[in-house]
């Protein structure tokens, strides 16, 4: 055996973490092959904890309205809970859990209104994220249809690829107007000693952004959104990325431009999303 190669049963038990289901049942592997070359499909990402999730109201949001987006249609609110419980009791209760609107059509058209859409749910070994600090290099990009979670997104992992080769840990775009918007794979958020500042421009609106903003109304902290250029970033007292993995992980560079430490902006908001209840499907 090769002695870069995992041992047999490492794979197998790594494979016994992860569990797809279909329409609330297990999948077959004949479902799940011609997935493999799909490439018209949305999502969303959750950490489940308890059984729980902070924000499941907005990831059920982001499907229906990325179901409306791309096919026209949207599985119902009650179907996608359900196919989200299947797929919960059949594992752990800490797992982090994707699920996937696609046509089960083989030729779908927006609008068709016979065309089926199915619901794929993967549950896998629960995810935290990095610790940080991160330095992002910056790179001019636009994701198409920015507002949908939408699969095959092969520009990200490449621009990711680019600034790890060139020594920095992930990518933040720059649209073509010059303004910050987000990173490969999280929302960019800063802070000026004393606001909260999200990025004016086109990006995909995070659930953790969106649990974070509204506990920070409640819990009284101004919030604006901005327009933020590279050349603004200066007189910024700190820079953070989020995702489903995490309400802040802290950034101290983008670019060639360093970034003060902020534990207080990053207290704030890891304080928000604690503040978020959890609900079950």
């Amino acid at each position: 055996m090769n002695h870069h190669s995992e041992p047999v049963l490492e794979q197998s038990r790594r494979a016994d973490m992860y569990a797809v289901h279909r329409d609330g049942r297990p999948a077959t592997p004949e479902e799940l092959a011609p997935l493999a070359f799909a490439g018209y499909a949305h999502f969303t990402a959750m950490q489940v904890r308890g059984g729980r999730v902070r924000g499941l109201d907005l990831h059920l949001e982001r499907l229906r309205n990325a179901s409306v987006a791309l096919y026209g249609r949207a599985p119902s609110q009650d179907r996608l809970r359900a196919h989200l419980r299947a797929a919960l009791k059949a594992g752990p209760a800490d797992v982090s859990l994707t699920a996937v609107v696609y046509s089960a059509a083989p030729e779908f058209t927006a609008g068709q209104a016979d065309a089926e859409l199915s619901v794929l749910v993967r549950t896998a070994p629960a995810a935290y994220g990095p610790e940080g600090p991160l330095s992002l290099g910056t790179v001019e990009y636009e994701r198409p249809l920015a507002s949908v979670k939408h699969v095959g997104e092969v520009a990200k992992t490449h621009f990711l690829r680019q600034a790890r080769a060139q020594g920095f840990d992930d990518a933040a775009f720059v649209d073509r107007r010059g303004r910050l918007s987000e990173a490969t794979i999280w929302n960019l958020a800063f802070w000026d000693g004393e606001t909260v500042l999200w990025p004016d421009a086109d990006v995909l609106a995070g659930t953790m952004m969106g649990t974070v903003r509204r506990q920070l109304d409640r819990l009284g902290i101004p919030q604006h959104e901005r327009e933020i250029t590279p050349a603004d970033l200066p007189a910024l007292r700190g820079a953070v990325v989020l995702n489903s993995w995490t309400p802040g992980i802290p950034v101290h560079r983008i670019g060639s431009v360093p970034l003060p430490a902020a534990p207080g902006f990053l207290e704030l908001l890891h304080r928000a999303h604690e503040a978020e209840p959890p609900t079950s499907p």
